[in-house]
């Protein structure tokens, strides 16, 4: 017990001269600091102890994260200009001692993450990513959260991909790695659709799916073929500065000619070459390959989304014809990607409801199918646009859809 107490006062003794500059600049009153000397005290007695959690560690840094949040409003209000002492060299200390003692804990990791990114530590970002990921390479939400710092706070999509594919030979088994790892293609294509049309690039008159796939020579359909077959099996070479020829140009980028909207990443290969991985990884499920199709139908923007998801639905169909997934992929299809005020709406809508009225002969469970497109149906006809008549066929259909799941539910 004394050597805990030991410990105890030795932490302690270091944030003194912390709080006696907080006292001396009257950023907090000295019953202030009284009180949060004594709680100080008492985490680092709990934290020494014999039988510390991660939980104990796990609350006293959400407690100097919220002391240290107090800090800042109290500086910026009283016009302090500048402090020698801030909470995050205390709270790194925390969450440092924390992930050593309890390094199996990832609640600890990902808490030590999110505090990090939130101070833009991004050098000491980087080196708890390593970290954790060697010491948690089977946890997929890891590499799914480095991937999506790559992308989103450092533009670095290589690297991003280079997580991804990383992970999915220590995560082959997780369907959460496949979908994000699509998702974040897609996301890819999107920003760089958006930026072309905002510095006003318009597409050339052969930017099309069908120009891809005819305009490249032999050898670059040679190429263009090897670059899709060896995405799926996520080679840490495969889309991270090792896909080059031997002139050392990007493989990728190459392909298609001068027009970067004419390679295969811009034109939907890679996610497609992603879904059919996972589909032959987990034996072609239709509930994972209905995410596939609700992450793709998300990205409405881009020119080649009909394209994929046809592709979807036709493996689904082959796979499994009559599952509720496969029917009520396959019925929303019309509508991807119009607004309820497109002149096209009502045709599309028309074909739905055939296609409705076709798929609940054809399934082998009504009330399933009944429920996922009546959970489609329902946003659709509540928007305002939506025009009074086509509003009104919804609610029809919606209510025999119901009917149908009560009937089936019943008669089970």
């Amino acid at each position: 017990m004394a050597a805990a107490s030991d410990k105890a006062r030795f932490y302690l003794e270091q944030q003194v001269p912390e709080l006696r500059e907080w006292e001396r600049r009257e950023i907090f009153s000295k019953e202030e600091i009284s009180a949060i000397a004594s709680k100080r005290s008492d985490f680092e007695h709990i934290l020494n102890a014999r039988g510390s959690t991660p939980s104990d560690y796990a609350r006293y840094a959400e407690y100097e994260m919220n002391l240290d949040s107090l800090r800042r409003k109290r500086v910026k209000r009283k016009g302090v200009k500048t402090t020698a002492y801030t909470g995050q060299k205390h709270i790194f200390s925390i969450l440092d001692r924390s992930t050593r003692k309890f390094h199996g804990d990832l609640g600890l990791w990902m808490q030590y993450l999110e505090y990090a990114r939130s101070q833009k530590a991004n050098k000491k970002l980087n080196k708890l990513l390593a970290e954790v990921l060697r010491m948690h390479p089977t946890k997929a939400e890891v590499w799914i959260y480095a991937a999506r710092y790559a992308v989103d706070v450092q533009a670095d999509v290589p690297a991003a991909r280079n997580y991804m594919q990383r992970g999915l030979r220590f995560c082959s088994k997780s369907r959460a790695m496949y979908l994000e790892y699509a998702r974040l293609e897609m996301v890819y294509v999107a920003k760089i659709n958006a930026r072309r049309r905002i510095l006003g690039i318009e597409p050339g008159k052969n930017d099309s799916v069908e120009a891809v796939d005819a305009g490249a020579d032999g050898e670059q359909e040679e190429d263009r073929d090897a670059d899709m077959i060896a995405l799926p099996t996520f080679t840490g070479e495969d889309l991270a500065g090792g896909d080059e020829d031997e002139d050392g140009e990007s493989k990728i980028t190459n392909v298609g000619g001068t027009d970067p909207a004419l390679t295969p990443a811009m034109t939907g290969a890679i996610p497609l070459a992603i879904f059919d991985a996972a589909m032959k990884q987990f034996a072609s499920p239709p509930d994972l390959a209905e995410q596939f199709f609700n992450t793709f139908a998300i990205f409405s923007q881009l020119s080649f989304l009909d394209r994929i998801l046809q592709h979807v639905v036709g493996k689904m169909t082959e796979a499994a014809p009559s599952s509720p997934s496969t029917l009520s992929c396959s019925c929303r299809m019309p509508l991807i990607g119009l607004a309820v005020d497109d002149p096209a709406f009502p045709i599309a809508l028309g074909k739905v409801l055939k296609a409705i009225r076709s798929s609940l002969e054809k399934t082998s469970d009504r009330p399933t199918l009944a429920r996922k497109l009546s959970g489609w149906l329902l946003p659709i006809s509540t928007q305002e646009t939506l025009a009074p008549e086509l509003k009104k066929v919804i609610s029809v259909t919606l209510k025999q859809l119901k009917k149908e799941d009560n009937d089936q539910s019943a008669s089970s």
